[in-house]
Formats: structure tokens, sequence, C-alpha cells
């Protein structure tokens, strides 16, 4: 078995965030790194939001909301309240979830990096797993739709994703650099992982930096894509709709071919084991295992489950 040191996760969303959760329970934490998407965050009332970020953070926090997102348990007095007043309500920021929110702003504007104020959040709340956006800069992920180009958050969250889309664009990528630490951790690292993450608006984003899809193409560690689609379905989110929408399969396979030349391993589930072939047929290795997250046995499991086949023993 291969010697794991260092792991490298590309992180976005809820099953990544469920996905470092398992990890951490199977390898020490302070050998995870994940780089995660910076593309859904967005300014609510002046806060700087960051979606995907706190969604890590909530989870490897065991504090996550039931949905995958927020705090679980977390009221809603200050957005209640908001809506009293008439102010827009259609973000869900719940009483501790807010608390984060204005903690990242005012490191913010007294000078910190976003990378910066993200090591803050995740030593205040006791996480081992080192976390880092892909980029301080702005980097947004932007839906094209035939009702014209939306933000993500417009997208997802107030247009409750029922938008048809069209494309996906990262206006951002031309001028925005990795953040410190994101090259070397992916490019270093003895196992590289894709998270079970929407690959168009979780995992593209991080590609969409040049720099970024260089150190993975030169990494040094097995590559290895988790398929977030099981059995032609995405277990969360909006990934098998744009899938069929932008003209890909909707099955482990069209996510395959989305990561052909940038994986080593492709991981599917046993659920769709009679896909193998054909992913092997793409240039990569392909083996189907329990791919299921559910719970926190679930998690590890997973985790357990790509680290053996990867090659690693744990």
């Amino acid at each position: 078995m291969a010697e794991l040191s260092r792991i490298t996760v590309l992180a976005g969303g809820i099953g990544a965030a469920r996905f470092l959760a398992g990890l951490q329970l199977v390898v020490p934490p302070g050998s995870i790194t994940a780089i995660c998407n910076v593309g859904d965050d967005l300014e609510w009332l002046g806060l700087k939001v960051c979606p995907d970020i706190d969604s890590v953070l909530y989870t490897l926090a065991g504090m996550e909301g039931a949905e995958g997102w927020g705090v679980r348990d977390d009221s809603r007095h200050v957005l209640d309240a908001l809506r009293a007043l008439g102010a827009e309500s259609w973000f869900g920021i719940g009483d501790i979830d807010l608390a984060t929110h204005l903690f990242r702003t005012e490191r913010l504007r007294q000078g910190a990096s976003l990378s910066e104020a993200t090591a803050a959040l995740v030593g205040a709340r006791g996480i081992g797993i080192t976390v880092i956006p892909v980029t301080d800069d702005p980097h947004p992920t932007v839906v094209q739709t035939a009702e014209g180009d939306l933000a993500f958050q417009d997208y997802f969250v107030r247009r409750r994703a029922a938008v048809p889309i069209t494309g996906v664009s990262f206006p951002g990528a031309a001028t925005a650099t990795p953040a410190p630490g994101v090259v070397e951790a992916i490019r270093d690292c003895d196992l590289l992982c894709i998270a079970p993450s929407n690959p168009f608006v979780s995992i593209s984003p991080l590609l969409a930096l040049p720099p970024v899809a260089a150190a993975v193409r030169e990494s040094r560690g097995q590559r290895v894509a988790i398929s977030p689609i099981v059995g032609g379905t995405a277990i969360k989110g909006p990934a098998a709709a744009m899938l069929a929408a932008l003209g890909h399969e909707v099955s482990a396979l069209g996510v395959a071919r989305m990561y052909a030349g940038l994986a080593d391993l492709f991981v599917l589930d046993t659920l769709d084991a009679a896909l193998v072939p054909a992913v092997q047929a793409l240039g990569m290795e392909a083996i189907a295992v329990d791919t299921m997250m559910t719970g926190d046995e679930g998690r590890e499991r997973v985790a357990r489950n790509v680290l053996r086949v990867a090659g690693f023993d744990v």
C-alpha cells in the first residue's frame, strides 16, 4: 500500500462537506486540506456570505443543519424582523449563522484576506482540517439562462433552480489568482480527491483558474474523482438537471467524461457498476463501491472505501 500523509480535496457544496467529515474520522485531520469554491459567494445586506465554505465549516464542526446547510436548530429572529421591516428575505440566514458572516465581514474590513478570515473561523470552530478558499479575489459563478445571466444564488435560491439554463461562466477567472497554499496543496499531495460535488458550479469554478487546472494535471498524487450522480440522479442539488440542460448524459458516466484527463481513478456507486467498462474506456481506472454518505457511519465508510480503492491502507 502507498504511504498517505497529505490529502487535498477539491470541495464545493454539501457532498464535499460530508466527504470531508468522513475523511477526518479515518485519517488525522491535520493531513487534509480542502480547497473550497467561492463562486457561490454573495453580499447580503453588506455582509460577506460564503455558502460553500460555511457548509464545510459547519459540517466539520458537527453543527450543520438538517438540509446540509446553515446551523442545526438555528433561529431566525433577525430574518423575521427584517421581513417585518420590508427587507428582502429570500436568502435564509439564521441567527447563529449570522455571527459567522459578521465575523468574516469585520475581518475583511480590517484588511484580512478571505483565506485569513477563513483560517480564523476554522480555528475558532476547533476544526483540524485546513480549509482554503480557491482564491481571495472575486470569482463569481454566473448562470446563463433564457431569462438572462443570473448570479448563482439568484438562480439557485431566489429562483429555486427553476429557470432553464444554457450555460455557466466565470467572468473573474481571467484575473483571479489562487489563494496562498492552493497550488502547492494540489501539486504536492499524496492523494487528490475531486469531491462528489456538482461538476458545473462546485468543481468547474476551481478548475477555471488556469494555475489550479495546471496543478491538477501536474499533481504528483493519485487523482481520484467521486461521482455525485448515483443511479441517474443527484444525491443533492441541481447537478442532474444541469447535466441534462447542458447536453450531458445524466449518469456517473456523464460526469466521468467531464473529468477525463484530470483523474486517474473514477469512483462510482455500486448501483452504477455496469458503467465501469465505459468509464475505463475514457482512459481512467474505475471502481464501484458504496458512496452513500448517510450519517457519520456512512460518511466514514465512504471515506474508507475511497482511500482503499485508491491504494491506501487505512
